[in-house]
């Protein structure tokens, strides 16, 4: 009995890791942005953002097991009251969509400019599999997961002792800055905002079907943690290359270069593994929110999304998510602030 709740404890909190870092930060993108830019300082703020995804992952997951949420909009009626919460639900199924579009063509991307094969090619395998994941339920993102995500802390380790043998490894502690002090310590805030009120697609079903708290909190513990040890690591090797590493697109497949032709390849497949946990993870949400305000079965939800998401990955939903990225930031540090304010489960 042990073992198994350990191992659920393992599950979730792979999950909860998976579901935070994405294709954003595997690319290492996420990291200049939000911290290694800051300088010295970003070890800090990394820390500040590790408690905050521990207290507030453990807390959203018990909150909705408490209040047996089918979905992210039972949680945010929880949190804001029936008709502003709804109404903050609608707005993220937008952002969510969004996000899931643009996750489909950065699969197909990959497999055009990375593999050598069509982008269609690569938007079928991906539809293709989250189908076959999804309709599997909360278990096989879980399982996906548990997967996905030891694979990406291997890949941390081996950028760990890279970087470590660098004549700049020690520029983490030395590296200046020309922003603010408040910029620098509010990008946590809005990074973990931001983060939490998008994972809460997967983590608030996940936490209302866990039926142990204990494994919850566990989990939630142990994957808050997880995602801060992941941050210091891609600050760490960013910061031994920077300012030449905010140049590049994909920042860390750039520093993999350096470790022969097997890795990096290799890494791309983590690059795209994290592509489709996010695809998962918000194609999830968005089909159990839709479910329960449509009726329709889901199945047939399902379908639905991923047709409709592969469509307007063909068009591009870019401009329209960058107007809303802005808007969606001030939601989301709204709903970080009542998630810290409510004094619920925690």
């Amino acid at each position: 009995m042990a073992s198994k709740t350990w191992t659920q404890t393992a599950q979730v909190a792979f999950t909860y890791v998976g579901t935070v870092v994405g294709a954003g930060f595997a690319s290492g993108q996420e990291i200049l942005q939000f911290f290694t830019r800051y300088g010295a300082a970003a070890s800090l703020t990394i820390a500040l953002a590790s408690v905050l995804f521990v207290w507030l992952g453990i807390k959203m997951m018990l909150m909705a097991h408490d209040v047996r949420a089918e979905s992210y909009e039972d949680l945010n009626i929880a949190l804001f009251g029936p008709k502003i919460g709804r109404w903050i639900s609608l707005f993220t199924l937008f952002v969510l969509f969004g996000i899931s579009s643009v996750m489909l063509a950065g699969g197909g991307t990959v497999f055009s400019e990375h593999l050598s094969l069509p982008f269609q090619s690569g938007l079928l395998v991906t539809a293709v599999l989250s189908y076959a994941v999804i309709t599997r339920g909360i278990g096989a993102i879980m399982a996906v997961n548990t997967v996905v995500v030891p694979i990406m802390a291997t890949f941390s380790l081996i950028l760990v002792f890279y970087t470590n043998k660098l004549p700049t490894s020690q520029a983490w502690l030395t590296l200046g800055t020309d922003h603010s002090p408040l910029s620098a310590w509010t990008a946590p805030l809005l990074y973990v905002g931001f983060n939490l009120a998008t994972a809460q697609a997967v983590l608030v079903p996940l936490g209302a079907q866990i039926k142990d708290r204990r494994v919850l909190f566990r989990g939630a513990l142990l994957g808050g943690l997880g995602i801060g040890l992941l941050l210091f690591a891609a600050h760490y090797a960013l910061s031994a290359q920077m300012p030449g590493i905010r140049q590049f697109g994909i920042p860390m497949a750039r520093i993999m270069d350096g470790l022969g032709t097997v890795i990096p390849f290799v890494y791309l497949l983590v690059i795209y593994g994290e592509i489709f946990t996010t695809y998962l993870s918000n194609t999830y949400g968005l089909t159990l929110q839709l479910q329960q305000r449509t009726g329709l079965g889901r199945r047939t939800v399902l379908l639905l999304l991923i047709a409709l998401s592969y469509i307007v990955s063909l068009i591009g939903f870019k401009p329209l998510l960058s107007a809303l990225y802005p808007l969606f930031g001030l939601v989301s540090s709204v709903w970080l602030a009542v998630m810290m304010w409510r004094n619920r489960s925690v």
